[in-house]
């Protein structure tokens, strides 16, 4: 919690908050070379490497989740390498009389945080590219390749200029300290300041993460080809093979996974993220979201059969026509996938899995709950801030900031605008010159790049002083445009994709100049290898993703996919369904005022209720700590996100939480303190790579592993996605009488 009183001048001299103080040093040494030779050589091919491993990985039905710590990690070895071998002896360019050297010394530490921003670039996913899958892989059109070029770069790098324009207020500031991005100072400092001593009968930590990314790697061979289906263990379903309810009940994948697990780490960390590596009382919370959607809110309304939900199955990200079949989106769109709405209007309105309504509406109550919470537990606190930064950057007066203004020259404001006008300028050729192609016109550029900024400073605040912020405006940005432009999906996403990636983008690069603050990098420096990474980073995803969807046939389609094919993209179908709900139909026909789904509408003043409600509880219990500890936005944000994960996701990362988070935690804290981020990175790198390997090698080829009953990555339970209304009639299921 960010402290609300200054601290004597000493500390303040220091820092006033005491995590910085204890983690950040007060020293610099403004002669180590920053962008070297070594920065150019190995970061982009880093960066393009990662960039397509990401896009890769992006598709699978378990998604690939890889810290950036592990690359921190191993980046380091390589850098000393090149330090031991490369030449010394400076080099002269002719002509312009310059020299430079391939070798101007060790691998220090600035070097290696530099390097790292710029190759770990490569695994931002840049959310423009899935618009190009959704048009290519499910409405079956050509896209030109410049403009969704184009599209991916504006929406990004507008977001980094906005960030520049913020710096003032959200990185100047000693209050705004990002803790999130503390352990990774803590991380730099141990690899280049601390002897890692072994002591007899113990392993080094880097000598732990090796052996464990070896292990990982050859295990995970099991569940990538020879054994799929224990990704996804659900017994239940194994015993009751005849029966609808007993499958729902125990489905991991398809129904409540009531008893289900996994084997795959991937499962346990893809979707969700390493739960080693979360708080507890995060885990808690999120375990809070998704009890409460999984096991009171969607039986209930299942099994009262709110919205008609028994006509449907009941977890999918599909949409479903009046008939209980897949929606065929072809026959109400027009040759330029606008609506047709006598074709609609004659076909059927769109149904939702009850799952899938209900992780809709927590979406918005997780964006109302985000916004409240920030104006009521740090309303003041930023007006604070924001007066102090107002007035000037004198008034932010810490060593950090004196360490910096001492030996650095600041990036001018102009490097900002300088993004910001050609970007916008582009955005707005892109959407005039290859407008049809996305339906965008160029008033909803201009409004999608309004959002964001105005959303920067809030959301970045809670992230600058708690290390908690979930609003992406996904809900609120696709609600807002449908509203205005109903009718085409295309516009409805490009919208999303200005707004959401600009947020995104901007909340990604500003932490960063609070990490380069505290480890003391030249601010041009540091923004150079940001843009530089950026720009290959995006360029290379989308030739990936072009090439995947040349290559691969009937990618992401699940009908027409091969029996264990794992290319599903399930986080794909759920943006591709978002598009036709709140762009292709629109929110007047799905929801207000007289659509099925009016009622979703509620959970907007849910999120301000709930949220207001736990503030009030700790104003009047302050002693009760799991009050305090209750995060109303984390919760719906949980819930949110139960589409596309699943609950063998939740049970799975929730038991390994636990197990290290708080057995291993309490009993082995020696342990826990030595090993416990070494194991998850060490699991992540070795699983991944194996994902890579197979990936590239065999699946490319459509073998996915040896025929037989392990081969499919499901978990055996095809009656969990069945209707249970009488009279549906669904390929492979039994009809109800």
């Amino acid at each position: 919690m960010m402290e609300q009183k200054e601290k004597p001048s000493d500390e303040f001299d220091n820092s006033p908050i005491e995590q910085v103080r204890l983690t950040v040093p007060i020293t610099d040494d403004p002669t180590l070379p920053v962008l070297t030779f070594r920065t150019w050589l190995l970061g982009p091919i880093t960066c393009v490497f990662l960039a397509i491993f990401k896009q890769i990985m992006t598709y699978r039905q378990n998604q690939i989740f890889i810290p950036d710590s592990c690359f921190t990690i191993l980046i380091l070895p390589v850098g000393k390498l090149l330090a031991a071998t490369l030449p010394t002896k400076p080099i002269r360019i002719p002509i312009v009389n310059w020299t430079f050297s391939m070798n101007p010394g060790p691998f220090n530490i600035k070097e290696h945080f530099v390097l790292t921003i710029l190759s770990r670039s490569g695994l931002n996913y840049p959310l423009g590219i899935v618009i190009v899958v959704i048009i290519k892989a499910f409405y079956h059109k050509n896209i030109s390749f410049w403009a969704s070029f184009l599209l991916i770069q504006t929406s990004q790098m507008v977001g980094y200029g906005f960030a520049g324009l913020f710096t003032k207020f959200l990185v100047d500031s000693p209050y705004m300290w990002w803790p999130a991005y503390l352990p990774d100072v803590s991380l730099y400092r141990t690899l280049h300041d601390k002897v890692d001593v072994r002591r007899k009968g113990q392993l080094r930590g880097l000598q732990f993460f090796i052996i464990v990314s070896v292990s990982s790697f050859a295990y995970h061979i099991i569940p990538n080809y020879f054994f799929p289906s224990i990704t996804a263990l659900s017994f239940v379903c194994w015993i009751w093979k005849d029966s609808i309810t007993a499958q729902q009940i125990g489905s991991g994948l398809h129904g409540f996974g009531i008893g289900s697990f996994s084997l795959d780490w991937n499962t346990i960390s893809g979707f969700l993220g390493s739960p080693m590596v979360i708080p507890m009382f995060a885990i808690l919370n999120s375990m809070v979201g998704f009890i409460l959607i999984t096991y009171i809110i969607v039986p209930i309304a299942y099994w009262t059969n709110s919205y008609s939900a028994k006509r449907f199955t009941l977890f999918s990200s599909d949409l479903f026509d009046a008939n209980g079949q897949s929606y065929d989106v072809s026959r109400i769109l027009n040759e330029d996938l606008s609506l047709n709405e006598q074709a609609y209007n004659n076909y059927s309105i769109i149904y939702l899995s009850i799952f899938f309504v209900f992780s809709t509406g927590f979406t918005l109550a997780s964006e109302t709950a985000t916004i409240t919470h920030f104006v009521l537990y740090h309303a003041r606190e930023s007006w604070n801030v924001c007066k102090k930064a107002w007035k000037g950057r004198n008034q932010f007066n810490d060593v950090h900031s004196r360490l910096m203004k001492k030996s650095y020259e600041p990036i001018p404001q102009w490097w900002f605008y300088i993004i910001i006008v050609p970007m916008i300028a582009l955005a707005l050729l892109n959407s005039t010159y290859f407008g049809k192609e996305f339906q965008l016109p160029y008033w909803g550029v201009l409004l999608g790049y309004m959002l964001p900024f105005i959303f920067i400073l809030p959301v970045g605040v809670i992230n600058g002083t708690t290390g908690q912020g979930s609003l992406d405006m996904l809900g609120l940005s696709q609600l807002l445009f449908g509203s205005i432009y109903p009718g085409y999906p295309l516009a409805n996403l490009a919208f999303k994709f200005y707004s959401t990636c600009t947020l995104t983008a901007a909340l990604d690069i500003i932490p960063e100049f609070k990490l380069g603050q505290y480890m003391k990098i030249p601010p041009k420096s540091l923004f150079i290898a940001q843009i530089v990474g950026s720009f290959i980073s995006y360029s290379t995803s989308l030739c990936t993703a072009w090439w995947l969807l040349s290559t691969m046939d009937n990618m992401c389609d699940k009908k027409k996919l091969p029996e264990g094919s794992p290319w599903t993209c399930p986080i794909v179908h759920v943006l591709f369904s978002r598009s036709m709900i709140w762009g292709g139909v629109g929110p007047s026909r799905m929801f207000a005022p007289h659509g099925l789904y009016s009622k979703i509408y509620y959970f907007f003043l849910i999120g301000v209720v709930a949220t207001g409600m736990v503030w009030i509880l700790s104003r009047m219990f302050p002693e009760k700590k799991w009050i305090r500890l209750t995060n109303v936005p984390l919760i719906f944000s949980s819930a949110a996100f139960m589409v596309p994960t699943a609950p063998v996701h939740y049970w799975s990362w929730f038991t390994v939480g636990i197990i290290f988070n708080l057995v291993v935690y309490r009993k082995y804290k020696g342990w826990w303190a030595k090993y416990n981020y070494d194991l998850s990175n060490g699991l992540a790198i070795g699983s991944a790579f194996l994902a890579l390997v197979t990936s590239v090698s065999v699946n490319i080829k459509d073998v996915y592993g040896l025929e037989w009953w392990g081969l499919l990555m499901d978990d055996h339970c095809p009656l969990a996605t069945c209707p249970t209304s009488p009279g549906i009639k669904v390929d492979g299921c039994p009809v109800i009488h």
